[in-house]
Parts: C-alpha cells; sequence; structure tokens
C-alpha cells in the first residue's frame, strides 16, 4: 500500500513539475513573470481543471515548506543597516499604507453589513503586494535606484514585516481567543521570541557559520543553513508563535553574517522549487467554474482594489514629500495582491474567517481576482512611469518638488574589476589596482583571507563565484573587467559562463596552469587567457639567457618570438582588440570595452544601424577587430559578423542597458 501510495504521489509531483516547466516556458516567451505560469498551471491541473493532481495535502506540505524558505530568504535579504537607512520612507510611508487600506476596506465591507472582523482580516489581504513580481519587474527595469524603485522598496519591506503581525492576529480575528489580556500575550510572546532570537543567535549563528564555512565543504555549508532555517521556525511554532514568524526571524539573524550571501545563494534553488510548489498549489484552489459564473463580480473586486491601492499608496507617499508623478507612478505599481496574502487566506482557512465573511465564495473570489491582478502587473508598472506624468498634469494635483526626499543609497560600484580569488596572484593584482586608482571588489571563498581583506578595507563578497547571485553582488551587471585566478581549474569555466550571461559586454582575463587549457577557456568565454605554464618557461628561459650575459634586448625580442607563437591562438581575434582596451585604463579608458560577437548572438549579421547602439543606447563604437585588420571609425552600414570585437565607448549603465544585444539567443534573459 505504501509503495502504491508513494507511486501515485511521485506521478502526480511529476505532473506537477513538467506541465510548470511548460507553461513557465510560455509566460516567458510572452513576458510573464514566472509566478503567474506556476498559478495557471495549478488551475490547469488542479482538481477543476485538468484534474491531474488529486492529493492536495501532500502538496500542500510542500507548500508550506515554500513559505518557510520564501520568508527566510526575505530575512536574508534584508540587513538593520538596510532598515535604518530607509527607515522613514518604511515606517512611516509603508505604516501609512497598510492602515488606511485596512481602514478603507473595513468602512466599504461595513456598507454591507461585514462583521469588523473579517472586515480586518480583508483589509490585511489587501494592503500587501506583490514583492516578488514587483522587485523582479524593477530589475529588469534597471530602476531598483531610481526614486520611484527606492520609495517602492521601502513600502514593500514594511508590508512583509507587517506580515508578522497580521499572521499573529489571524486566529484572533477568527474569534479563537480575542480579550485585551490574550492579545497581550500573544504580542508579548512574539515579542520575546524576537528578543531572544536577536540577542542569542547574533552571536551564535555568525559563529555557526563561520565554523561550517571554515570547513569549505559546500553541503555542510548547505545544512547548516538549512537547519537555521527550518530550527528557528519548529522553535517559534513550539513558543505558540507562527512558522512565519520563526523562518523571517532565522534570516535576519543569518543577515548580519558576513558569510549570508553564500547562505543565500546556497538556499535560492530550494526556495524557487518550493516556491513553485506553492504557487501551484494556489492555483489549485481556484474554481474555474465559480470564476466563469461570477466574472463580473471577479472583474469588480479586482478594479476596487486597483482603486484603492493607488489612492492609499499615493496618498503615503505625498505624505513623505514626495512629486504626485512618483507616487502616482508607485502607487500604481504597487495595485495587485501580493503572495504573502496567499500565506494569510490560508492561516484564515484553518482558523475559520473567510475574505469578507463570504466563506469560499469570497476565498474563490479573493483567489480569481489576485490571480488576475498579478497578470496585469507588468503592464501596470510599463505604464506607471507615463500614468504618474499624466497625473502630475492635473490642476490641484501638481505640487513643487521639494529637496531632501531623495534617501541616501550606497552608491553602486561600476567600471570596477571584479578580481575571483585572493592568493597570491590576486593579491598582487589588487595592490595594483589601489595604486593606480581603479575600483575593485573580491569574491572568495576561503574565510581564512576575510580579516586580511577586512584590514586591508577591501571591498569583498564571500561566495561562490560560479553562483549568479555572488557574481551580482560583486556587481559584475555594471563591472568593466573580471579576472579569474583561482587554482581550481574545474570551477574556471562555469565562472566565466555565469559572468558571460549577466553581462555579455564583461571582459573576462583568466588563468590556468596548462596551455591546452587556453582554447577550451576561450570557447567558454573567456577573452585572454594567461597560461602559467608559457610564463614559467619564458622566466626560465629568461634566466638562463641573462646567466650568459646575452643582451636584454636579445632576450626581449626571444621572448616576444615565444610568446606569439603559443598565444596564436587567440592572436588576431581577441587578444588584440582587448590590449586597445587595456593599456588604457585610466579615468578616460574606464568607459571602453571590447566587446565580442559571438556565435549566436542577437547582434551577428546585424548592421551597426540596425543595433542602433548610438541612438538607443548612447553607445559609440570606435573601432571594430575583425581578424588581422582594425576597421577604425565604422559606418553604420557595417555589417557586423560572428567574432568580431566592437571597441565601444560608453557609461557602465548603458552597457548594462545593451546587454540583450549581445546575449546569446538561446540565453534566458
Amino acid at each position: 500500500m505504501i509503495v502504491i501510495f508513494g507511486l501515485l504521489f511521485l506521478n502526480e509531483m511529476a505532473a506537477l513539475f513538467a506541465a510548470s516547466v511548460l507553461i513557465a516556458y510560455i509566460c516567458y516567451r510572452l513576458r510573464v513573470v514566472p509566478i503567474v505560469g506556476f498559478l495557471i498551471t495549478g488551475v490547469v491541473i488542479g482538481p477543476t481543471g485538468l484534474g491531474l493532481v488529486q492529493n492536495i495535502e501532500l502538496i500542500d506540505i510542500l507548500a508550506e515548506i515554500g513559505v518557510i524558505l520564501l520568508l527566510f530568504t526575505i530575512g536574508l535579504e534584508f540587513s538593520l543597516a538596510k532598515l535604518s537607512r530607509l527607515g522613514r520612507a518604511i515606517f512611516v510611508g509603508g505604516g501609512i499604507q497598510v492602515v488606511t487600506t485596512i481602514v478603507l476596506i473595513v468602512g466599504l465591507l461595513a456598507m454591507f453589513d461585514v462583521d469588523v472582523n473579517a472586515g480586518i482580516y480583508t483589509g490585511f489581504l489587501v494592503a500587501l503586494s506583490s514583492t516578488a513580481i514587483v522587485l523582479g519587474l524593477l530589475s529588469q527595469r534597471k530602476e531598483t535606484d531610481t526614486p520611484a524603485g527606492r520609495i517602492t522598496l521601502s513600502v514593500l519591506i514594511f508590508q512583509d514585516l507587517a506580515i508578522v503581525l497580521m499572521v499573529l492576529l489571524v486566529p484572533i480575528l477568527a474569534g479563537n481567543g480575542g480579550t485585551p489580556m490574550e492579545i497581550g500575550f500573544v504580542l508579548g510572546k512574539a515579542a520575546l521570541l524576537i528578543a531572544g532570537v536577536l540577542i542569542l543567535a547574533r552571536r551564535i549563528v555568525p559563529w555557526i557559520l563561520e565554523r561550517a564555512a571554515f570547513t569549505r565543504k559546500r553541503e555542510l555549508f548547505l545544512l547548516t543553513v538549512v537547519a537555521i532555517c527550518f530550527g528557528t521556525a519548529a522553535a517559534s511554532s513550539l513558543a505558540g508563535v507562527s512558522l512565519a514568524l520563526g523562518a523571517f526571524l532565522a534570516g535576519l539573524v543569518a543577515s548580519e553574517s558576513r558569510y549570508s550571501e553564500q547562505a543565500l545563494s546556497e538556499i535560492l534553488p530550494l526556495r524557487i522549487v518550493f516556491n513553485a510548489v506553492f504557487f501551484v498549489s494556489v492555483g489549485m484552489l481556484l474554481d474555474l467554474g465559480f470564476l466563469i459564473t461570477n466574472l463580473p463580480l471577479v472583474l469588480g473586486v479586482a478594479g476596487a482594489v486597483i482603486v484603492i491601492k493607488i489612492v492609499t499608496t499615493a496618498g503615503s507617499i505625498v505624505i513623505l514629500g514626495y512629486p504626485i508623478r512618483i507616487a502616482a507612478a508607485v502607487g500604481l505599481a504597487l495595485a495587485q495582491i501580493g503572495e504573502f496574502s496567499f500565506v494569510l487566506e490560508r492561516a484564515g482557512r484553518e482558523a475559520g474567517i473567510s475574505p469578507a465573511g463570504m466563506g469560499e465564495a469570497g476565498a474563490q473570489t479573493f483567489i480569481a481576482a489576485t490571480v488576475l491582478l498579478m497578470l496585469l502587473t507588468p503592464l501596470q508598472m510599463q505604464i506607471s512611469t507615463a500614468f504618474g506624468a499624466l497625473l502630475s498634469r492635473v490642476p490641484g494635483l501638481k505640487r513643487p518638488e521639494r529637496s531632501g526626499t531623495e534617501h541616501h543609497v550606497e552608491a553602486q560600484l561600476e567600471d570596477h574589476v571584479v578580481v575571483i580569488g585572493y592568493g597570491p596572484a590576486g593579491k598582487r593584482l589588487v595592490q595594483v589596482l589601489r595604486d593606480t586608482g581603479i575600483p575593485e571588489v573580491v569574491v572568495e571563498l576561503n574565510p581564512e583571507t576575510l580579516e586580511e581583506l577586512d584590514a586591508a578595507n577591501i571591498k569583498t563578497v564571500f561566495g561562490d563565484a560560479s553562483q549568479e547571485h555572488i557574481l551580482e553582488e560583486a556587481c559584475v551587471p555594471t563591472a568593466k573587467l573580471c579576472v579569474i585566478v583561482i587554482n581550481d581549474a574545474a570551477i574556471a569555466p562555469r565562472i566565466i559562463r555565469a559572468a558571460r550571461t549577466i553581462n555579455p559586454t564583461l571582459q573576462i582575463i583568466a588563468r590556468t596552469r596548462y596551455l591546452n587549457d587556453m582554447e577550451h577557456l576561450q570557447n567558454e568565454g573567456a577573452d585572454i587567457v594567461v597560461p602559467e605554464e608559457m610564463e614559467t618557461t619564458v622566466r626560465i628561459f629568461t634566466h638562463v639567457l641573462g646567466a650568459y650575459m646575452i643582451p636584454r634586448e636579445e632576450i626581449d625580442r626571444h621572448v616576444r618570438m615565444i610568446r606569439s607563437e603559443d598565444y596564436g591562438i587567440m592572436r588576431g581575434s581577441i587578444q588584440e582588440a582587448h590590449l586597445m582596451v587595456l593599456q588604457g585604463l585610466d579615468e578616460e579608458g574606464m568607459h571602453t570595452r571590447a566587446v565580442a560577437v559571438r556565435p549566436g548572438s542577437h547582434a551577428a549579421d546585424k548592421t551597426l544601424e540596425d543595433l542602433a547602439l548610438r541612438r538607443k543606447y548612447g553607445l559609440t563604437v570606435i573601432a571594430v577587430r575583425r581578424q588581422n585588420q582594425t576597421i577604425a571609425s565604422p559606418a553604420g552600414d557595417f555589417r557586423v559578423l560572428e567574432g568580431d570585437r566592437l571597441v565601444i565607448v560608453g557609461t557602465a549603465d548603458r552597457f548594462s542597458e545593451c546587454a540583450p544585444i549581445f546575449r546569446l539567443k538561446d540565453a534566458l534573459a
């Protein structure tokens, strides 16, 4: 019986993931966020769809794990420093938005004789916006560091913090308690748990992560992170507080460790898998028959949510002193119901309370409206700037922009050098970069060198450089160079592939031990490969000739000849174009890059006019290196071919924007 049950569950899981991949891919091609694809998957394979998955209880268990991992990673991405920098925008702007939304919903539902507790619970659901979708779209649009992007992040942070208190209050709103003493007891217990975790784990968790990191065993480090996540969540559950609160606290505590970025990179794949299950499980709750029968009701609720969220969000931002154009743009961007509202809906379902007190009809209306609003979010964000500009011209709404409304945000590195590895070669390179005033960031996986890097005040990211999240943290999307000087030959190709995918305009220099590895690393995407075997031969050769009193000019001539022969694999195709840039790493040379047109990239077989680098991105092609020929100042009708190296002048943000042009056609955007 157990074997049969296990096989049935395995078949259902296979159907779930297969359908998720197919529908998520279709959404990707249609430029719809994957979360929407997972929701649609749940609708398609759920009980009211094709009925491919029947065992909802086991899916719910996996979905609960997804919620824990989601909240843990949200906590990891927070930091006390970030909270303090955006404090006023978070707690004033976000607080006003959440409270006014709840008050409006309670007042609106009271007109239909809905109980106050049910109205507050419904207000909780509506007040939250989608952190995953909005931040993902902001990142794609390169708007995270704009005024609108920063205030959007601030409001979302408060909403994510508010979910903790909301989950605690759901049982009380459902009638499972509610006297002042009981409410005070629940809140006091949560406060004690928070204080205990922050005080004890602030010291213990970083120490535990440090011990795991010093073993340099990825599997042990991953298990340690998972143990911290689920252990803290379980401890909070035993204390009578929600798993969500425990998971968030575990992430917040771990974020104070310098190993937090590596912890996040290790846990992200798990979060992606279980979150997919979570959103699929939500889609399974949607009753297609109910949606078709009650379509006007669902559309009316969705429209009302959009209006309420725009008014409350924009109003809270105007109070902070921002102009109406920014406030309205942020209000439209956040005019949806978020993924954490599903967490609340599940908690309310278990406690016996429903949206607007309508029972299953209320739950189905909430789910259908939420899915619809998530589908509309990309369009809303696309027109949000124009919407804000339109409202700013309405008489009575325009107000002068005051100084001081901007929040201090740490400047992002750009046109810098990312150094992978801080061994002897990396150390010498960093010293040269610092002596010449070139910005750098070091990615290092050896915890024993961290104190040395900190003492030298060198910006460092601890983690595995083959993980895209670690490279993102090192600002690879805006970097000019990436130099790989680690001794691990197996990991170098993975780092090159990851860095090349993130930033196809990046110039990558890699060190290897043997000449035989040069072609392989070049094919993976390295621009210049320096083999130790070759350079060792050159040094020995130089010392031998010097011992026989051969003139220095003669020795240099032989060295050039040897290097010309052994580096011939790259001669004319890569090295010379990049030397045009590498020889001038001064203030002017900072903004010049030699960008490779690789086989299968979008730029191949296009004219410069087709690429519109100057017109659309503000980039100027000053030369093209084709085999052994250099074409200076090419005209607009010049056709770019595979293997060309374009020497381009422009700023880091412009190179980041044009990245899709030079990315391979089959690479994920």
